[in-house]
Order: C-alpha cells, then sequence, then structure tokens
C-alpha cells in the first residue's frame, strides 16, 4: 500500500506539472495567477487525503463534497494529459513532415495556444460525456452451453455485478441503478465478485436493505476484492453478509444439485498477514464429483495450474480501464482486461467491466455493466 500511495501521488503530481507547463506557455499568466493555479492543483493532489480524514473525522457531508471535486477532477486532469500527449504527437509528426517536404503542411499548422485551447474544449466535452457513461449501467449477455448441468436446471441465469465500490461517491442513488438492472435480468444466482464496498465503508446501513431485498432462489455469493481490505476487513465483510451474500473466502459451495462455486480471496490478504487458506488449485481438485464448476476470482488472472479444473471464471478489478486510454495501462497487467474469453477446451473466462466507479465518477468507452451469464444445457448425444 506505502508503494502504491508513493507511486500514485508521484503520477498524480507529474500530471499536474504538465498541465502547468502547458497553461503557462500558452497563457503567459501573471505570478499571482500562477501561485493560484498552483495552489489550486495542490489542493486537488492532496484532495484524497482529505476525503480520507474527513470521514474518519464523522464529517461525512464535506467528506461526500470533497470527493465528488477531487475525484472529478482527477478524470479532468487524466483526460486533458491523453488529450495533450495526442495533440504533443500530431504537432512532432506534422513538424517532421513540413522539414521533410519543404513547409508543404505549414497550412495545418496553429499557435501553441491554440493546440491547448483544443486541448481545454475536447477534455471539457470529453468529461461531461464520461460522467453520463457512468450513470448509464449496460446489460452485457452471454449464453454457454454445458453437458454439466441438469435438466431440471436449464436453463440457469447467473447475474455478475463487480467492482461496485459503495461509498462516498456511489451510494443510494447509483446503486439503485445497479439493482433494477438486476431485477429485470431475474437472476437464479447473483455474485459480486469483489470491491463491493470501496477504500471507505462508513454509513453504508442505507444500502443494505436494498441488496437484501434481492433474494434469488439459488443463493447470493460475494468474494472479496482488494478494497475489502483497504476499507478493513471485519466490517467489509459484515456488510456483505448483512446484505445477504454468502462469502467465499478461499472455500467452496455446493449448490444443490446444480454447481460448484469456488471463491478465493483477493492476493491483497497478503499485505494484512491473512493466511491464504486453501489454493486455488487445492479447492479445485478437491471436488472430485462432477457438475459444471464457477470460479469466483477477482482479478482476471487466469492460473496454469487450475486449466482445466474449472469451466467458467468470473473476474473484474481492472474496469477495462474505466477511463480511455488508461485501458493500455491496465492491459500491460492483465491481458484479459475485459469481455469473454475461452482459456481452454471447455474452460472460460468472463472479466466484468465494474458495476460502478473508483475514483472519478466517470468512465469513458468503458460503460459500466452488470453481466447475465446463461447456462443452457447441451442436447444429448444419440
Amino acid at each position: 500500500m506505502t508503494l502504491f500511495l508513493a507511486m500514485f501521488f508521484l503520477g498524480y503530481g507529474l500530471l499536474h506539472y504538465y498541465a502547468l507547463i502547458k497553461i503557462r506557455a500558452a497563457f503567459a499568466p501573471g505570478i499571482l495567477a500562477i501561485v493560484l493555479l498552483v495552489l489550486f492543483m495542490l489542493a486537488m493532489i492532496l484532495a484524497p487525503v482529505g476525503v480520507r480524514l474527513t470521514e474518519k473525522a464523522g464529517l461525512e457531508s464535506i467528506a461526500r463534497l470533497l470527493s465528488h471535486i477531487g475525484y472529478t477532477w482527477m478524470g479532468v486532469i487524466f483526460l486533458f494529459f491523453a488529450t495533450g500527449v495526442f495533440i504533443d504527437i500530431y504537432r512532432l509528426l506534422l513538424h517532421v513532415a513540413n522539414v521533410m517536404f519543404d513547409g508543404a503542411l505549414s497550412k495545418f499548422t496553429l499557435t501553441y495556444r491554440h493546440y491547448v485551447v483544443i486541448a481545454l474544449a475536447v477534455t471539457a466535452a470529453v468529461a461531461t460525456y464520461a460522467y453520463f457513461e457512468a450513470l448509464h449501467i449496460r446489460t452485457e449477455r452471454i449464453t454457454i452451453v454445458t453437458p454439466k448441468l441438469p435438466a431440471h436446471a436449464n436453463p440457469l441465469r447467473i447475474v455478475q455485478i463487480s467492482d461496485v465500490h459503495l461509498g462516498l461517491i456511489v451510494s443510494e442513488a447509483r446503486l439503485a441503478r445497479i439493482l433494477e438492472k438486476v431485477k429485470e435480468a431475474s437472476p437464479d444466482i447473483l455474485v459480486s465478485t469483489g470491491d463491493l464496498v470501496d477504500g471507505q465503508i462508513n454509513n453504508l446501513e442505507t444500502v443494505i436493505e436494498p441488496l437484501k431485498n434481492i433474494t434469488p432462489r439459488y443463493g447470493k455469493f460475494a468474494i472479496t476484492g482488494n478494497h475489502e481490505f483497504y476499507a478493513g476487513l471485519a466490517q467489509s465483510l459484515d456488510f456483505t453478509r448483512k446484505a445477504g451474500f454468502t462469502i467465499l473466502r478461499n472455500e467452496t459451495a455446493r449448490v444443490g444439485d446444480v454447481m460448484y462455486i469456488i471463491g478465493v480471496d483477493d492476493p491483497a490478504s497478503a499485505g494484512y498477514r491473512i493466511p491464504d487458506g486453501s489454493s486455488e488449485r487445492a479447492l479445485l481438485t478437491s471436488l472430485t464429483e462432477g457438475g459444471f464448476k464457477l470460479l469466483l476470482k477477482h482479478r482476471p488472472a487466469v492460473d496454469a495450474a487450475s486449466t482445466g479444473l474449472f469451466d467458467l471464471q468470473l473476474s473484474g478489478h481492472v474496469h477495462k480501464g474505466q477511463i480511455f486510454p488508461f485501458r493500455y495501462l491496465t492491459r500491460l497487467f492483465y491481458p484479459y482486461y475485459g469481455g469473454f474469453h475461452r482459456v481452454g477446451k471447455n474452460a472460460y473466462l468472463y472479466v466484468n467491466r465494474g458495476s460502478g466507479t473508483w475514483g472519478p465518477p466517470m468512465r469513458f468507452l468503458a460503460p459500466p455493466e452488470i453481466t447475465v451469464i446463461e447456462l443452457v444445457r447441451a442436447p444429448e448425444q444419440h
């Protein structure tokens, strides 16, 4: 966590430095304006710390306001950086072309100020769109044909939510949008693949009842994500249980004679000196009877030792980058950063984009989702 925070604040600070250089070069503001801009940027860099401190002090209204301002700004500054880099590449290529072709493309060259104004306008437009995209929950549907489903359960509908991040930003209103989609899907099983809560978890009692009221016929199952540990494991688990979920922490559950559900803890548990329990492979190999095996695993990493031992792995964690083009960074660590993948002869992985948001209340080209997985019994061969 210490390393993560150090890298985060270093990177976040560099984004602001880049923006400051651009604005100073384009508009040549006076010393007072520069000082005020620097102070504002420092305040925004430290806003996540302020959110945490004010919430711990019980100042929830201030913490909520500060989180909306600070995290929205986080999305804005990232979009400005991404747009600025794109324009910088365009300017470089244009300069090279003009050198090579004796200024033939000089009519496409603008002043530096014009480039920065364009970057600011694009940032404002995309940020506005991204804010509303984050409110529009999509329902993604996939169908898997399997011979392992008993006839009386055919078809079986599993609904996955992931990375809801209930807290200061994702609260009653946003949860209601998510649960409306869940109810429309009429799940037989509801699963939460981690990060149901955010890093702060105070005063979430008002959202327990709406979650508790979802009662699929075969139950609700949840696993830990990294944020369950950041928020405080004991209270995270208490909240999840009160919401009606069976929590699987390196455990298996037999769902009638329908399937097995295997849930593993997020690797963040290692940093909190919490025993790992049984390994993923040990859990899977312990299931000697036939039946469909559903593996719940927060991070979309497929363990080579587990190949062939499960039928479907459901994951989340990476949000498909949440704000484009951040996905190109996340895919360096998680090649399966979103969507449906075949990972074995008869094994699949689905990576949910996340049902809520982390940090900025924005999504750009990575809309939030719930996933409906319909298992259909394969016809008998004669």
